[in-house]
């Protein structure tokens, strides 16, 4: 079979991949995308909530309150599943993944998080405008809607914290509420309003258009098997359907599939998988959605996408590719229904997906530390959508030898030596 170069190879053709390989072909590098489907964003970049979290500075940590901790152990908490046979695999993960939940471990991933959060969505709006998507972007934040005072009390104790940040936070009670979403039912004691974040109606969508954007600028879209990935003399290869590529550089941005590549090539980082399931419906009658809504009480999240209304669930934690088991999205729908006029299912079956998870909630970007010219950027979390673009930026600084925008010793692989 043919064999063809390229400057950079990248695997995973992702938010996270797809951004990173046009903040590479930005700055002069001719990049090869290998992705093992036939179009890009058809894996965890789909199935989302849609938000540029703006202004989530602050990470989804293990629970440090005893009646939450059994209500999980016992898997009754709507926002929280797990799978029995999955605890020898799960358990020592979610022990790290606690111990980073203590409040100076918290801020050192606030102050990691912080530069590439405060930049995400001014970066999305740049590729936006370059490939034509701005169409796809709403301005309008999200709502966390409470139905008990003891939920919105601690959600304002969270507000307080972002206050620093320079965020703006609408704190409603029930009326105004009601008026930004007249058609949600149900007795609700109050909710915030984060006005900082950006909403796509498209996830999917917006990633292919920038996977478009990247051919239409003579980039290489690719159908490939990442786990082919080799070292050779001048760099790495990897196996296409259309032949072997070779480039100087590699990054492995395959989200929950990253350890199938770093796994055999000697590295041991502690990627964790939350899953998650998601549904779209119609909506009642004239019922209209206007933003984004977290039932904090019910564990789930509805959101006004193009094909109609999204509700998505927590995280379960289970072996990568166990077979589904969407309970979680069972029990939403029934309370979803008493929140919002929910129609009839528009897809037939519940999707899927997979969040890659470090202990301490930050991305790995930067080299990989015992081969010289491969790079990492994944393990974004439950911010793969929000963080791609400044990641891909950051990461292409790295390997062009540009200053980086911030320092990233914070995302180095070797922090969990």
């Amino acid at each position: 079979m043919a064999t063809s170069k390229a400057d950079v190879i990248v695997l995973g053709a992702g938010m996270i991949g797809v951004s990173a390989a046009l903040h590479l072909q930005a700055r002069g590098r001719d990049v090869a995308l290998v992705e093992r489907r036939s179009a890009a964003g058809e894996e965890t970049s789909y199935g989302n909530a849609g938000l540029i979290e703006r202004s989530n500075i602050f990470p989804y940590t293990f629970p440090r309150d005893l009646p939450t901790i059994l209500r999980y152990a016992l898997n009754r908490a709507p926002e929280a599943h797990y799978h029995l046979s999955a605890l020898p695999t799960v358990l020592p993960w979610l022990a790290r993944y606690f111990r980073y939940g203590s409040p100076q471990a918290v801020m050192r991933t606030v102050a990691g998080a912080k530069p590439l959060i405060e930049r995400s969505l001014v970066e999305h709006e740049a590729l936006m405008d370059a490939a034509g998507a701005k169409h796809l972007l709403r301005r309008m934040g999200w709502i966390k809607a409470f139905r008990t005072k003891q939920s919105m009390d601690k959600v304002l104790a969270d507000v307080a914290r972002l206050k620093p940040y320079g965020l703006t936070v609408d704190v409603l009670d029930a009326r105004q509420l009601a008026e930004r979403e007249p058609h949600l039912m149900g007795e609700f004691t109050g909710a915030v309003h984060l006005r900082d974040p950006g909403f796509v109606v498209d996830p999917g969508g917006l990633v292919k258009a920038y996977a478009a954007l990247l051919t239409a600028r003579g980039g290489r879209f690719v159908s490939g098997d990442a786990r082919t990935l080799r070292e050779i003399p001048e760099g790495w290869s990897v196996e296409a359907d259309n032949g072997t590529i070779r480039a100087r550089d590699a990054v492995v941005a395959l989200g929950p599939w990253s350890d199938d590549v770093f796994k055999p090539l000697g590295y041991r980082i502690p990627l964790g998988i939350k899953r998650g399931y998601h549904r779209h419906y119609g909506a009642r009658g004239n019922a209209v959605l206007n933003h984004p809504v977290l039932d904090v009480d019910g564990g789930y999240l509805l959101a006004p996408m193009a094909r109609g209304i999204r509700l998505t669930t927590g995280a379960e934690f289970a072996r990568r590719e166990a077979p589904p088991t969407p309970v979680q999205l069972t029990m939403a729908e029934t309370t979803a229904r008493s929140l919002f006029p929910l129609g009839e299912p528009i897809d037939a079956t519940p999707w899927m997906g997979r969040r890659p998870c470090l202990p301490d909630m930050l991305p790995v970007i930067g080299q990989a530390g015992r081969h010289r010219r491969l790079w990492f950027d994944f393990g974004h979390q439950h911010h793969g959508f929000t963080l791609g673009p400044v990641s891909g930026r950051l990461l292409a600084e790295m390997i062009t030898g540009e200053t980086p925008f911030t320092d990233s010793a914070a995302y180095a692989a070797e922090r969990f030596a």
